[in-house]
């Protein structure tokens, strides 16, 4: 049991440290996308960016899945990768079909894996909406500057 609580803590804590990252750059790209946006036409360029926002964050929960589906190997829970995929990817999202199962010896992990999922989501979801009311409040600003003029 303390195997996979601690295994499947450094697989979540690693996890955690991949979605950080892709957070932290497309944080880092908002300045640039916004002055991108409010060069053209702000309602196309604003759902595009949101379409690749969205992409990235998907980008982020598959380099997770993909953790989980290796560790998975690794410990020997499955003899071929694609199971392993499938189960990482179906307890990752909490969907849990139970068509495929851990062996009794590493099932705590299945949970941590589903843990781990609530986190991501939850991470992205907050990220999601930080960026559209931060493209509306450049939108906003654009728009005031330019019906008041530099004088403001």
């Amino acid at each position: 049991m303390f195997y996979q609580l601690t295994l499947g803590s450094i697989v979540i804590s690693l996890a955690v440290v991949v979605q950080a990252g892709f957070i932290v750059a497309a944080t880092n790209w908002l300045p640039e996308v916004t002055k991108w946006i409010a060069k053209g036409q702000r309602t196309a360029r604003s759902g595009l960016i949101v379409i690749l926002g969205t992409l990235w964050l998907l980008l982020a929960h598959s380099v997770a899945v993909w953790m989980w589906a290796f560790t998975f190997m690794w410990i020997e829970a499955f003899e071929t990768f694609e199971p392993a995929l499938y189960f990482s990817l179906v307890s990752f999202t909490t969907l849990g079909f139970g068509d495929i199962i851990l062996p009794v010896e590493t099932r705590l992990l299945s949970g941590l894996a589903a843990a781990n999922g609530l986190i991501a989501f939850g991470l992205s979801t907050a990220f999601l909406v930080e960026f559209l009311l931060q493209i509306r409040k450049n939108h906003q600003r654009d728009n005031e500057a330019t019906h008041n003029g530099p004088e403001g």
